[in-house]
């Protein structure tokens, strides 16, 4: 699914009327003729499609996130897939007010991107990356990953944000990002480690061990990769559930 299937972000336009604008054919902005089959005036509908298409063409993520609905955010991920930036990050415990940032990787365009405390994880070089993407893609990270980063290092992550938590939830994918990948079908080279292993091997190479530290950024870089790969098929299943179906009203 793409932005250009949504009316949703249009006042008065709900899911009941976004669905029999699909099912009556108009399943893009470029088929609206001006007919609709609800409260909406038409020329709301218009002015939406021109802004939209206008925004779309510059590459603005900001406008889509603010007027796409939060749960629907994950429509416009496949327009800007080449901007995005998948995040995970390891601490040493769950208090971002009292616990550390170990390890950082950032993932963009198939190639990742991994930042050690006191090895060049600054908040120059998260900036840095950050500057260059459009969207960000985590899991669990507008409760834990932007905070902690935020905190510790004084930073203002303002990218629209698709949490793919929220999507997997409504897809009835619960647990944390292991659980997840495994009931869709995704594989990893060390499915045993945990949030709890990262904490235990970071506290290893503290204390001399340089291989810990070579697992834990494997474990990291995986977490982080693997975004990418349950991105597509989130939003793949949600496709299939929010806009094939209207095929079968028509």
């Amino acid at each position: 699914m793409r932005a250009e299937n949504s009316f949703i972000p249009v006042s008065g336009v709900g899911e009941i009327t976004e669905r029999k604008l699909w099912a009556s054919g108009v399943q893009t902005w470029d088929d609206f003729d001006g007919e609709v089959p609800g409260p909406a005036a038409a020329e709301d509908i218009w002015s939406f499609i021109d802004r939209a298409s206008e925004r779309l063409d510059a590459g603005d993520t900001d406008y889509f996130a603010s007027a796409f609905p939060s749960g629907e955010q994950w429509r416009f991920y496949e327009n800007f897939r080449e901007k995005a930036c998948f995040l995970d990050i390891e601490t040493t415990g769950l208090s971002e007010r009292r616990d550390d940032v170990t390890v950082v990787s950032l993932h963009r365009a198939g190639s990742t991107t991994t930042l050690v405390r006191e090895r060049g994880l600054t908040a120059e070089a998260l900036a840095d990356e950050f500057a260059d993407a459009g969207l960000l893609v985590t899991y669990n990270g507008k409760r834990f990953d932007v905070p902690f980063l935020e905190e510790s290092f004084d930073l203002d992550v303002t990218l629209p944000h698709l949490d793919l938590i929220y999507p997997c939830r409504r897809l009835d994918l619960t647990g944390g990002l292991k659980q997840v990948e495994q009931e869709v079908g995704i594989d990893r080279d060390r499915p045993d480690l945990s949030g709890r292993d990262a904490v235990r091997l970071w506290r290893e190479y503290e204390r001399g061990r340089e291989a810990a530290l070579e697992t834990l950024v494997s474990y990291n870089r995986d977490d982080t990769a693997n975004l990418e790969r349950l991105v597509d098929v989130v939003t793949d299943r949600l496709h299939e559930h929010v806009f094939e179906p209207a095929g079968d009203d028509r």
